[in-house]
């Protein structure tokens, strides 16, 4: 079984081994000029990025790392676009099913009111789709978003909504300006039409998605500004996107900081009283069977497979066998990763202007349990 590990370093890139033990560095895109890649995601053999200012226009690219399909999104001219001019600030989030050729991504800002702008279009229908305003207040009443992922055919997003315990009280000076939990849910995109929440889903800060069965990590607590937060108390839950039906609840043994899902495993990085750990669970059953300890300044992200993790600490990317528990450096990059993407056969990541690839090979067992 090989594994490609996609990582934005500004450009793109893959690692293909001589040896399965030794995988050397592809470069799939290098922007020219050095261009940033603000967002990347990867599914099947697509994979996308976000390329702000390109030739002064915002562009998202989908290419196929195995056919000839390569475009840009959203098209270009006739109609209005917002993507195009936006001042496009970081964080970018970026999500792609690749059964369907379609992404969607944000576009932030910060003034007059902080806000997320949710946009989306695909291969097959290139014209610039505005689902949603995810906004809240400077105090941070309102709309948060929790997070993008896509997966085959789904396409889904988490908000939390966030209101005043007392507003009347806070606005006259005369109560508490605290903020709490007033809502939210995980919601799927198909095509161009509204989303659709997820019947059952709440408060979502981090979501994950594979084939049509999504994990999130639920909203615990609400920081002064109105941030919402994970807590170790509450459980991940796995649900059916297109029912919403419950799959499993996943108990962490610390706060969730990240979450990825594959088919048969739901892997989380989480802060625990002995230190950061990377854990993996049956994601049918809820179960744990496994977890390492990961240094401190490990990145808050991970990507899974059934058969291995990966993270990264600083310019190295590691990866966890999930059957022996055996932490291998993966590789050390030129520049620091900003993103990771492990997907099927391919493990990818990205720097600040190049994506590059490995290939890697890992054992055919399934995890334990």
């Amino acid at each position: 079984m090989f594994s490609l590990l996609a990582a934005a370093l500004g450009l793109l890139a893959a690692v293909t081994p001589t040896v399965p033990s030794t995988p050397r560095t592809e470069t799939l895109y290098a922007r020219p000029g050095g261009g940033t890649i603000a967002a990347f995601a990867q599914d099947g053999s697509l994979i996308s990025w976000f390329a702000p200012g390109e030739n002064h226009c915002n562009r998202v690219h989908v290419v196929s790392l195995v056919n000839p399909l390569k475009t840009t999104l959203p098209l270009q001219g006739g109609t209005r676009n917002v993507t195009c001019h936006w001042n496009a600030i970081q964080p970018v989030w970026l999500a792609l099913a690749g059964n369907t050729s379609r992404v969607i991504w944000t576009l932030r800002e910060d003034a007059p009111l902080p806000f997320d702008y949710l946009i989306g279009a695909g291969a097959g229908d290139r014209a610039e789709r505005r689902y949603q305003e995810i906004v809240h207040t400077k105090r941070g009443a309102g709309l948060w978003l929790g997070g993008v992922a896509g997966d085959g055919t789904t396409l889904v997003y988490g908000v939390t909504s966030v209101d005043y315990e007392d507003e009347a009280g806070c606005l006259a000076g005369t109560g508490s300006c605290a903020m709490q939990k007033a809502g939210g849910g995980v919601y799927q995109i198909v095509g161009r039409q509204t989303p659709k929440l997820i019947d059952g889903t709440d408060a979502a800060v981090a979501v994950a998605v594979s084939g049509s069965t999504v994990a999130y990590v639920p909203a615990a607590t609400v920081a002064k500004n109105g941030r919402p937060f994970a807590g170790a108390d509450l459980p991940i839950e796995v649900v059916d996107a297109n029912t919403g039906a419950s799959v499993a609840r996943v108990q962490p043994q610390g706060t969730p900081l990240a979450i990825a899902l594959s088919t048969h495993v739901l892997s989380t990085l989480e802060r625990t009283p002995v230190g950061l750990r990377l854990a993996w669970y049956d994601s049918q059953t809820g179960q744990p069977t496994g977890s390492v300890s990961v240094p401190e300044a490990a990145s808050p992200e991970v990507s899974t497979t059934d058969r291995v993790a990966v993270y990264r600490v600083g310019r190295s990317v590691h990866a966890v066998d999930l059957t022996t528990d055996r932490v291998t450096l993966l590789v050390k990059t030129a520049a620091t990763p900003t993103g990771l993407s492990l997907n099927g056969v391919r493990k990818a990541l990205r720097t600040r202007n190049q994506l590059s690839s490995w290939l890697q090979s890992f054992p055919k067992r399934l995890p334990p349990g």
